[in-house]
């Protein structure tokens, strides 16, 4: 039997090796929010990482299978005592109105990978991100608390946005290694490319900053969020969406970067981000901010890896 603060604690390393973007957030809540949170993400992780591991797809099916099962038995107040993961997220769940469908959400998503590797348009691609992330949205809602009914449709919202900036900046990773574009069929044939995402430089630029686009109206709709949220959760939020915000604009202003590489923002970016989110500083700052100046984009260059 695992005890409950070993299994937190699991969890919460998992979090701080794992989540290089999403844990500058989840470090600013309270030690009981932050926890849930970490439970949370390592459940997320672990579906994750059967999604783009090397096994053959029905493998992964049954692996997923059996998460499924594990969902269930969450639910039903039965979970392992011998995993930590799961003994985290029982926890969390009994501590917070965690939604169990929600999980069940997060694995379908990861089953879409596994048996579908197109998405003909963006409406077809916006249900799979709902999917994977929009349901992490809505079940951080469940841990940061909001009366309002409108705040589970922004949390999903936000969800689909940073979705779709994780799928812009990992387009070679997903074609190369996983076999997957998730760019919608009907754009990439609109702007004059390839299936395997190719084509004239001029419009594939197009196309990447179209996309990106797409994604920037739904953080301004998903950002008004913040406003429903506490003090702390506010600033959690913040700097997951600053951050994934920020990201989007390199990739604006440099579309093409990332056939090339892995745009990614040095870790000083990030604790900045996160710092002024805490202390209330606008969770997006203006396009100039967003764009870094020449200073700043000189200190990402020199920064290196993610």
């Amino acid at each position: 039997m695992i005890a409950t603060d070993a299994a937190y604690a699991a969890c919460e390393q998992i979090t701080s090796h794992e989540a290089r973007n999403f844990s500058y957030g989840i470090r600013l809540l309270p030690d009981d929010k932050r926890r849930a949170m970490s439970a949370l993400y390592a459940f997320a992780r672990r579906v994750d990482d059967v999604g783009d591991g090397t096994a053959a797809a029905a493998d992964k099916l049954t692996a997923l299978a059996g998460l499924h099962a594990d969902v269930e038995a969450l639910a039903a107040g039965r979970p392992p005592d011998d995993d930590p993961v799961l003994v985290g997220l029982a926890d969390a769940m009994a501590r917070f109105p965690i939604p169990p469908g929600a999980l069940h959400e997060i694995v379908t998503g990861c089953e879409m990978d596994s048996e579908q590797r197109r998405y003909a348009t963006f409406e077809d691609l916006v249900v799979y991100c709902r999917h994977v992330a929009g349901s992490v949205g809505r079940l951080s809602l469940a841990i940061f608390g909001s009366t309002d009914p409108a705040a589970p449709r922004l949390a999903d919202t936000l969800g689909v946005a940073l979705q779709v900036t994780n799928i812009l900046r990992d387009i070679v990773e997903d074609r190369d290694v996983m076999g997957r574009v998730y760019l919608p069929a009907a754009d990439l044939e609109r702007f004059g490319c390839t299936g395997d995402v190719s084509g004239p430089p001029a419009a594939l630029a197009a196309l990447v900053r179209f996309e990106a686009g797409r994604a920037t109206a739904r953080y301004g709709e998903g950002l008004a969020l913040l406003g429903m949220l506490d003090r702390r959760s506010a600033a959690c939020v913040g700097a997951m969406a600053g951050i994934y915000r920020r990201l989007l604009a390199r990739i604006e202003q440099r579309p093409l970067d990332v056939l090339a590489r892995r745009v990614s923002l040095p870790a000083w970016e990030k604790a900045l981000v996160a710092a002024a989110c805490l202390a209330g500083a606008p969770a997006v700052p203006s396009s100039a901010f967003l764009g870094g100046g020449a200073t700043s984009r000189r200190r990402a260059r020199l920064g290196g890896a993610r």
